[in-house]
């Protein structure tokens, strides 16, 4: 068996401190990689006190600790002097009032939410009917796509006819009651497997609902699928196989909300949750050409989900639209016990406020470099720009090492698999490439404690930097992987609406992005909409799975 990571450096340390006498090997070939330069007298007097932390080490190992269990230490993005804004006003969504219905009763599945919550409010259409249509291109397309691990049929069928019983009795809960959805694996759904995308893992059930699936449970809303995620949040390929974009089945649909993204736009599934630590909902989103919404950090609980990092797993929607996922979000947003990092704050959204009466930002050195996108991406300054939107230039604060940051990312990750390592279980993981997490995991135990805390201390900095720079903005737009915005509002909570807007020479969809300052989710929720509501690309259907 291989030695657990931390014990190999021990192991490194204690022969670099016993063996001084012979000479026969540096003495200090352990203490580069520490930043350390120390005496003979120093190394000698590490010996007891380093074999007083393996002993710590191999007893905290003994008590078992589940995924879900968090730190006693709760991550808070909110920077000094911020004041929350926790008054509700009334939500001003502007929902079509008459949706005609197609001939091809399946056009459907590509409808967006906000119409198809009028069709269902009408009752020009039974939630049974859309929910039907759903679990049949599900049970056509899923193998297709490698993007389902569970379809939930027969729960599905049972939450569709109670939608429609209590619609018929004048109890409508609200614009998702009766849209059929699919969530990513790794949230706990009570009767049903949560695999968390690897194999480890591939029998697993957690006998817990989580609360974004109580809340769209309360909304109304109808559970058809469970679907793929990368193994342990990570890239497109799971246990089963590798998740493909619906627009080229050659290539997967990035990740980790792999399945997410690939259902909804291939419309088998009216809307989607996904789960974001790096990129994981605006790189499939952006893949798949979907409109995804990372929100605040602590605008949504992530109980009853698999933890990686908690101070930087976030939960949100995945979409056909940004109005859609406005509704989604106000609907699974909210305080929770189980999840101390969240927040009451509030989401007051307004569809008639005109982008003239918005202060809008872009990422001007971002815009200014030379990418892949930036043709696709200077189209979209413009079309804001003829909806009246004065663009202001900003940027963001560079001078903090971000990437460096995320070693707070792997070190959180090895401890909430801790077991998966030391126990030689992570060979069962499918990707097994340097750049996966079993390796990640290995190398993040050499992490020492000293370093995480004071990369903790240097991102208090980056909040602080982040609060001044997006201060009075409803949204900044930037490039969805330009200008190092992905790290930096990531680390620091910033929300982030993801949008199509346009396909590059290969064929595949290209995105813009919009950011803001920490809790204005709505406003930049609003810009984003604005957007789409003058382009056309979230409307296109992948040909393949197009419904003529």
């Amino acid at each position: 068996m291989k030695q657990p990571a931390i014990y190999i450096l021990f192991i490194l340390i204690l022969l670099q401190i016993t063996d001084l006498k012979s000479q026969n090997r540096p003495t200090t070939a352990i203490e580069p990689f520490l930043g350390l330069n120390l005496t003979d007298a120093e190394r000698d007097s590490l010996l007891a006190d380093l074999m007083g932390f393996q002993s710590s080490f191999y007893q905290i190992h003994q008590y078992k600790l589940p995924n879900n269990k968090p730190m006693s230490l709760v991550f808070d993005p909110v920077p000094q002097g911020f004041v929350i804004n926790t008054k509700q006003e009334k939500q001003v969504w502007n929902l079509p009032e008459k949706v005609e219905l197609p001939a091809n009763r399946e056009a459907l599945a590509f409808f967006p939410v906000y119409k198809l919550a009028s069709l269902i409010k009408q009752k020009k259409i039974t939630s049974v009917e859309l929910t039907t249509i759903y679990l049949n291109r599900l049970k056509k397309y899923s193998d297709t796509l490698a993007c389902t691990i569970t379809i939930t049929e027969k729960l599905a069928l049972e939450q569709a006819a109670k939608a429609d019983a209590e619609i018929a009795k004048g109890k409508y809960r609200g614009p998702l009651h009766g849209i059929p959805y699919g969530i990513k694996d790794l949230f706990a759904t009570e009767g049903d497997k949560t695999t968390w995308g690897a194999a480890p893992f591939k029998e697993q059930s957690i006998n817990e609902k989580s609360f974004i699936v109580k809340k769209l449970e309360e909304a109304g809303a109808v559970i058809v699928a469970k679907l793929t995620l990368g193994s342990l949040a990570m890239g497109d390929i799971w246990y089963g196989g590798v998740t493909k974009n619906p627009w080229n089945l050659k290539q997967g649909s990035s990740g980790s909300s792999a399945g997410s993204a690939s259902a909804t736009v291939a419309g088998l599934v009216g809307f989607s949750i996904g789960t974001e630590t790096l990129g994981s909902i605006v790189s499939p989103s952006t893949r798949c050409g979907a409109s995804g919404f990372r929100p605040s950090y602590g605008l949504v609980s992530r109980s009853g989900a698999m933890a990686l990092s908690w101070s930087m797993d976030k939960a949100g929607p995945i979409c056909r639209s940004q109005l859609d996922c406005a509704l989604v979000l106000d609907a699974i947003r909210g305080e929770d016990d189980n999840d101390r990092a969240t927040r009451a704050a509030a989401f007051n959204f307004n569809a008639s406020k005109p982008l003239s009466k918005m202060k809008i930002g872009y990422l001007k050195s971002a815009f200014d470099a030379t990418y892949p996108n930036k043709e696709n991406d200077a189209k979209s300054l413009e079309v804001l720009k003829s909806l009246g939107a004065e663009l202001v230039a900003v940027d963001l604060p560079q001078q903090i090492p971000y990437e460096s940051l995320l070693i707070m990312l792997f070190a959180e990750g090895a401890a909430s698999f801790d077991e998966l390592t030391r126990l030689n279980i992570d060979d069962q993981l499918t990707d097994q490439r340097r750049n996966a997490w079993p390796n990640y995991f290995r190398a993040a135990r050499f992490i020492p404690a000293v370093e995480y805390i004071n990369a903790s201390r240097i991102r208090w900095e980056a909040i602080q930097q982040m609060h001044a720079a997006t201060k009075g903005f409803d949204a900044i737009v930037a490039p969805s992987f330009g200008g190092r915005q992905l790290y930096i509002t990531n680390l620091t909570g910033q929300p982030c609406a993801v949008v199509p807007n346009g396909f590059n020479k290969d064929g595949s969809p290209t995105s813009i992005s919009f950011i803001g300052p920490l809790y204005g989710d709505a406003q930049v929720s609003m810009v984003a909409w604005a957007f789409q509501q003058a382009t056309e690309w979230e409307e296109m259907q992948p040909p393949i799975f197009a419904v003529k």
